[in-house]
């Protein structure tokens, strides 16, 4: 049976699964719907046509699927939507904006851990498995690829991806795509650092994979010539695996716009 606190307001079209918890002071609004064992402890709103799966926790202070910060959205502009996944924890204070056009949508995937005053921006993608430590803010359009770290007070400027298993160190400035599989720190402009050990292990990659892996990163960043020079060089080599045609892939990408924002062609 739901458990709905008596100080909580529920719009009366909003489904709820029937063991969703919401505690007090809780504001749920028209259109949303919430899947089995997801609970939301005190002072969580979770405004209109937000779809939420299953498992999911939301500490208190919590607004989910708020407008956009758009300068020129009007109060009776169309957004588009929001959907979330399953066994995501958002900690207190969490953020996350809906798409700014009605035919768009920030996408939240599984087993996410935002943590204290995290934002996510309109019309991001957030895949699976990721860690986003105290004030992260990710600007819209963003692309957050599974397994990625981001260590506390890090930021990510618009229409930027960040690669599958990658580290973000604190207080980094992210203004360009980063690679997968890489650590990445500073800002204007951040520098790539290393491999991200840690990650690979995370990742279940074995010691052949991640060899290749930190071989690749070699020939991108240790050696004479451009990034963009050494991808191609490496792209030409056979036998490569698919981790590193990953990162190739992603490096190629992102030289296509000319603040290396792959996404961003797009706009």
């Amino acid at each position: 049976m739901t458990q709905i606190h008596p100080s909580a307001a529920v719009h009366k079209d909003a489904q709820l699964a029937d063991d969703v918890a919401v505690g007090p002071n809780c504001v749920i609004d028209s259109g949303v719907s919430i899947g089995s064992g997801t609970i939301l402890e005190a002072n969580v709103v979770i405004c209109r046509n937000v779809r939420i799966g299953r498992e999911n926790r939301f500490f208190p202070g919590c607004v989910i699927g708020s407008k956009p910060q758009v300068m020129r959205l009007k109060e009776d502009s169309e957004i588009g939507g929001l959907v979330i996944g399953d066994r995501n924890k958002m900690h207190e204070h969490v953020t996350i904006h809906p798409g700014m056009h009605p035919e768009t949508s920030t996408k939240i995937g599984n087993d996410n851990f935002f943590m204290v005053n995290v934002h996510i921006g309109h019309d991001c993608t957030v895949e699976d498995d990721t860690v986003l430590s105290n004030l992260v803010q990710i600007g819209g359009h963003g692309k957050i690829e599974t397994g990625a770290w981001f260590s506390g007070l890090a930021a990510s400027h618009q229409f930027v991806t960040i690669g599958k298993w990658c580290f973000v160190a604190g207080l980094a400035g992210l203004t360009r795509d980063v690679p997968p599989f890489l650590t990445v720190s500073g800002h204007y402009p951040p520098k790539i650092r290393n491999v991200n050990k840690r990650g690979l292990d995370r990742a279940g990659l074995d010691e052949s994979q991640q060899e290749q892996i930190f071989k690749a990163y070699r020939k991108l960043y240790r050696q004479e010539g451009t990034l963009l020079e050494n991808a191609n060089a490496l792209a030409a080599q056979d036998g490569l695996d698919e981790n590193v045609r990953a990162m190739i892939d992603s490096i190629t990408k992102s030289s296509t716009h000319k603040f290396c924002r792959y996404l961003e062609t797009f706009r």
